[in-house]
This record gives structure tokens, C-alpha cells and sequence, in this order.
């Protein structure tokens, strides 16, 4: 029995002296990851079943799941309206805008994998609008949608036509933000799909060749399935970003016209942090948020994966 106690331990000595370079390596990154985002994931879980009051703390008091039944259930209160019409603008901009973000960089990336002439630059000066902050994309591209003076309505003037409301009417402030939001973000997603078709094996196409298929068959039968670790870091990392916009409604179009682009976070950043803050209702609407997004990340990994599979 001691001998057996004694080889047990040699051999856990073992396997942490072996690893214990390996969770030196980790350690920094478990803490800086416990402290951003466990603590702030749990302690919000907390403040959600709580009446949380920031300027008076004494009268903070335990509701359990009240904040939750207000915003999902409650639907003559304004907690109910804001949540659910955030969160209808927040999908509308999810529907929309991710086949973008996933088949056009699909598609530069591809062009620029055939390794054209000029090909480096051209991936440089796509790549390019990613490290621009949100403030610097906004200050650019607001100046080309501006009704009076902007670039692309002085444009469509000198051709002979009408003026677009771009900001300030429907469906056209969609439009502008979803573009704005190709344009800045496309970038990183483009790269990530570029390494993935510079992993394939060049002999699979070749054997392609010679069994006649075209360009399009080749893409669909060897690209795809091959690329599907790689759409599933972009599927889930896009709709994520993506259900967490803020910056673009918010410099933008500021929500409107008439509320249709406010979406879900430019309703819990004044209900956490402004003047009429309510911590318990917003962290409630994060978490259900948080829940959704879980949600639908699962089923896309699951689709991509059977996808990837077959």
C-alpha cells in the first residue's frame, strides 16, 4: 500500500515538473482572464437579482429573477419596451450584416489567394480600416453620408440626381451603418480566411483538374469543406462583434430616425452607468443578451462542424 501511495506521488511530482513550464506560461492569462472577465461575469449574475441602487446602497435589496420577469414578461413597462425593440434593432443589424462580413472577405480572400499582380498592397490597404478606431471610422465616413455637402450626395447632384437622406430615413441608415461596419471590420476576417486557403492542399485542386471540374465545383466540394475551422472561428467571432455593436448607431445615426437603429447596448449603457441608472434591469438585459448569443454560437459550431463533416 505504501509503495502504491509512493508511486503516485513520484509520479504527480513528475507530471508537474514536466508541466510546470507550460502553467508558468498560463498563469499570467488565467489571472488577467479571472479578473476581467469571471469576476465581472459572476458579480454580474449578482447585481441582475438584486434592486441595485448605486447612490443609495442601503437600500439595495435581493428581488431573485424580478429584473428578468420585468424585461421578458412585463409588457406594459418601459424596461419590456426598451429591451425587446433593443434587441429587435440589435438582429435587424446580426440578419444583415454578417453574410456580408463572412462572404465578402470569402471572396477578397480567395481573389487575393490566386496571388494577382500587386496582390500584397492590395491585402495591405483592405487589412488597413481595422486598426482605425471606431471615433476615426465615424469622422470619415459621417462626412460622406452628410445630406448637405457630403461627398456622395454632391456626387449624386453633379450626375443629375436626387439627394439620399443617408442618416436621417429608412432603410438607408441600416445601410450606411452595415456598410460602415463591412468596411472597418472585413479586414480581419479576410486574413483569417487567406490562412486558411493558403493550408490546402494544392494537389487536391490539381487532382480536380483533372477530373474536369470548373472553378465553382473546385470552390464548393474542396475550398469549403476545408475552410471550415476557419468559417467557424469567423461565423462566431462576427456574430458576436456583431451583437455587440454600439459605436456605429451610436455616432452615426445616435439611434435613429425614431428610434429604429438603437440597439440593445445603447439601452444598458444609460441604465448602468446614467443618471436615471437602474444596475439590476441592465445587467438583466445583459445576461439574457449573453444567453442568446450562447445560444446561437452553439447551433452555428454545430451546423458548421456537420457541414465540415459531410
Amino acid at each position: 500500500m505504501q509503495i502504491s501511495l509512493d508511486m503516485k506521488r513520484r509520479r504527480m511530482k513528475r507530471i508537474v515538473k514536466e508541466h510546470a513550464s507550460a502553467y508558468a506560461f498560463l498563469l499570467p492569462y488565467l489571472v488577467l482572464f479571472s479578473v476581467f472577465f469571471i469576476f465581472p461575469f459572476i458579480y454580474g449574475l449578482v447585481i441582475s437579482l438584486f434592486n441595485w441602487n448605486l447612490f443609495f446602497p442601503e437600500e439595495t435589496r435581493f428581488i431573485g429573477f424580478d429584473n428578468f420577469r420585468r424585461i421578458w414578461f412585463e409588457s406594459d413597462g418601459i424596461y419590456y419596451r426598451y429591451f425587446w425593440s433593443g434587441l429587435k434593432n440589435t438582429l435587424i443589424f446580426v440578419i444583415f450584416s454578417v453574410p456580408f462580413l463572412v462572404m465578402i472577405p470569402l471572396i477578397l480572400a480567395a481573389l487575393i489567394d490566386m496571388e494577382p499582380k500587386g496582390y500584397k498592397v492590395f491585402r495591405t490597404i483592405l487589412f488597413m480600416p481595422t486598426v482605425l478606431s471606431i471615433s476615426s471610422v465615424i469622422l470619415i465616413w459621417k462626412w460622406q453620408f452628410y445630406t448637405n455637402g457630403g461627398f456622395i450626395n454632391a456626387l449624386l447632384l453633379k450626375l443629375g440626381l436626387n439627394e439620399i437622406p443617408f442618416l436621417v430615413s429608412q432603410p438607408w441608415a441600416w445601410i450606411s451603418i452595415i456598410v460602415v461596419t463591412i468596411w472597418w471590420t472585413m479586414g480581419t476576417n479576410m486574413v483569417i480566411l487567406g490562412a486558411g486557403l493558403k493550408n490546402i492542399d494544392r494537389s487536391l485542386y490539381e487532382a480536380a483538374s483533372i477530373d474536369g471540374a470548373n472553378y465553382i465545383q473546385t470552390f464548393r466540394y474542396i475550398t469549403m469543406p476545408s475552410l471550415a475551422p476557419q468559417m467557424l472561428i469567423v461565423m462566431i467571432t462576427t456574430v458576436l462583434a456583431s451583437f455587440g455593436v454600439y459605436g456605429q448607431p451610436d455616432l452615426l445615426t445616435n439611434g435613429g430616425p425614431d428610434f429604429s437603429t438603437t440597439v440593445l447596448m445603447m439601452r444598458i449603457r444609460p441604465l448602468a452607468l446614467g443618471t436615471n441608472a437602474n444596475p439590476g434591469i441592465a445587467t438583466a438585459m445583459a445576461v439574457s443578451m449573453g444567453i442568446l448569443m450562447v445560444v446561437i454560437s452553439i447551433v452555428q459550431a454545430k451546423i458548421i462542424k456537420r457541414r465540415g463533416d459531410a
